[in-house]
């Protein structure tokens, strides 16, 4: 079943986080994953507001877990860490 794996972020660092960016899009890419979301307009009606959302769906919850942990990704999440707070999860859809 496709997943979706759903990012909420707060930028710290604009430049190290555009880095990341440069990087997470073609890893997720590489394993099958296309943005469906990426920074636009939301509503937070509850928990913690975060200004930039992204959602990625994936072919399976396997698939975004194995981006996740890929040597790509994992370069590309260097430069995020310390430059944005961040929740990230992988739920699986019922279509």
């Amino acid at each position: 079943m496709p997943a979706l794996w759903i990012a909420h972020v707060t930028v710290t660092d604009e430049e190290a986080y555009g880095r990341y960016a440069a990087l997470a899009g073609p890893a997720i890419a590489k394993h099958g994953g296309q943005f469906i979301a990426r920074g636009g307009r939301y509503v937070q009606l509850e928990g913690k507001e975060r200004p930039r959302n992204v959602v990625a769906r994936f072919p399976s919850v396997e698939a975004a877990e194995t981006c996740y942990h890929s040597p790509e990704y994992q370069e590309a999440l260097s430069h995020a860490r310390g430059a944005s707070e961040r929740e990230l999860l992988i739920v699986e859809t019922s279509e």
